[in-house]
Parts: structure tokens; C-alpha cells; sequence
């Protein structure tokens, strides 16, 4: 992929995101996505690719959003960076001309995205990658929401010290009522809010507001992956202390 885009655009400086997702996770990947394309600066080509679908009928995209380009398959990655349904303007990449001459059936990346990213760099307009598209695959991610006067969430994904990502942003915490300070039940441990990784126990499981701005729960020096035995999907509840 990397050997394409210079090829196309040799002026390129070419960032790598991560590698370091689990195979076929969507999700994972458009995490990664939402941590860090606000922090590139305006004309930046986003590439991604996590693509089960390759070589299915499921589309190929190219987006501009907030005066980025996001390019990957449409099958939800792209969901966060997108933000709210409107802003941007996404195309479907079937200009024969702006990918490589012959497509195989396992290698999209390389064949289509990549050429697609790296004609953005050099200055093609993204109108001319294809036909538009107005409805984008989108992830359902699961939220949070209020019941008995605590918030409920789950665990989103892990990274890669072991800390748990939830689905409660930091926002959240003040739909909590009563006066004690809140705290997080997860894994059938009741664990204390804390302003920084170092005010954790060694080895003893606490959360913080992460930089993404959701809940988050860590071990010092530790993995609360392991710790709590925790997986996506774990219920995360939130209330506050007595």
C-alpha cells in the first residue's frame, strides 16, 4: 500500500495509525479513527483498512469531513469520524482511472484505497473518485443510559496497556444524583474515580476520564483486562458512594 501511494504521490509523508487491531474489528478501528483524525491538520488523507467484506458487493468510499479525507470500506469504520449526519460529503470509488488496472479479489487495500488516498494527496478532486453516497454503513454503538439512578454502560474495547474503554462519556457522570462521590461497578468490584493513572493502587483496579473523554478503567502498572477478566460488552455501571 505504502509502495502505491508513493508511487502515485512521491511528495507523501505517510503516518502510521496502528497495526496493532485484532483481524476483522471494525469497532477497534473506528475508535482509533475518532482518537486521532481531529488532531491532523486540515487536507490530512485518512487510509484505513479493516475489511472482512473484501471482494464482496459492500462499497468502497472516500469521504471529506471537517477538511479531511477519510478512505476505507463501508462497513462502519469510518462511523465516528464522521460525526453527526451532515458536514461531510462521501463518494463510492469505482473511477477505473484512480485505481490500479487490475483489482484483485483479496487485496482492496492496495488496489483501490490506497491509489484513492494517494489521488486525494496530489490534489484530485474528491468528485471525480466516483458517484456520491448519502447513506454510509454506520456501527450501532451502544451507549449509555440512566436506571435507578445510576448510569449504565458497557465496556467498549481494550487498549493496548489493558485499560478498559467504556461507553460512558465523562459528560454523563453529572445526569448522577445524590451527594457521595461517584463510583464504577464492574467485574463485581466497586471501583473509586481518580484524577490520574498514578493515584491507582498497584494492582488494584480504579477509572479515570480518559483522553477520549469516555470512562475508562485501569491498573497501575497493570492490565484491568486481566485484572477484572473483562471483555467488550462487560456491563459498566456508574453511581455515586453512600
Amino acid at each position: 500500500m505504502k509502495g502505491v501511494i508513493l508511487s502515485i504521490c512521491p511528495s507523501a509523508r505517510l503516518v502510521d495509525l496502528t497495526h496493532d487491531l485484532l483481524p476483522q474489528d471494525i469497532l477497534a478501528g473506528a475508535l482509533a479513527l475518532e482518537s486521532a483524525v481531529p488532531f491532523f491538520p486540515a487536507g490530512t488523507v485518512h487510509l484505513a483498512v479493516v475489511d472482512p467484506g473484501v471482494g464482496t458487493t459492500r462499497r468502497a468510499l472516500a469521504v471529506r469531513v471537517n477538511g479531511r479525507y477519510l478512505v476505507g470500506p463501508d462497513n462502519g469504520l469510518l462511523t465516528l469520524a464522521l460525526g453527526p449526519p451532515e458536514g461531510w460529503s462521501a463518494v463510492s470509488l469505482t473511477a477505473s482511472e484512480y485505481r490500479l488496472p487490475e483489482v484483485s479479489r483479496t487485496f482492496h487495500g492496495r488496489d483501490i484505497f490506497a491509489p484513492a488516498a494517494a489521488y486525494l494527496a496530489t490534489g484530485v478532486p474528491l468528485e471525480r473518485l466516483g458517484p456520491p453516497v448519502t447513506d454510509p454503513v454506520r456501527l450501532s454503538l451502544p451507549g449509555c443510559q440512566i436506571d435507578g439512578g445510576r448510569l449504565v454502560g458497557e465496556v467498549l474495547d481494550t487498549d493496548r496497556f489493558g485499560n478498559l474503554i467504556t461507553s460512558i462519556p465523562a459528560a454523563r457522570l453529572e445526569a448522577l444524583t445524590g451527594s457521595g462521590a461517584a463510583v464504577v461497578e464492574l467485574s463485581g468490584r466497586v471501583l473509586s474515580i481518580v484524577d490520574s493513572y498514578d493515584e491507582g493502587g498497584e494492582g488494584i483496579p480504579a477509572a479515570i476520564v480518559g483522553s477520549t473523554g469516555r470512562l475508562e478503567v485501569f491498573v497501575k502498572a497493570g492490565s484491568a483486562r486481566d485484572v477484572l477478566a473483562a471483555v467488550r460488552g462487560a456491563a459498566v455501571h456508574v453511581r455515586r458512594g453512600a
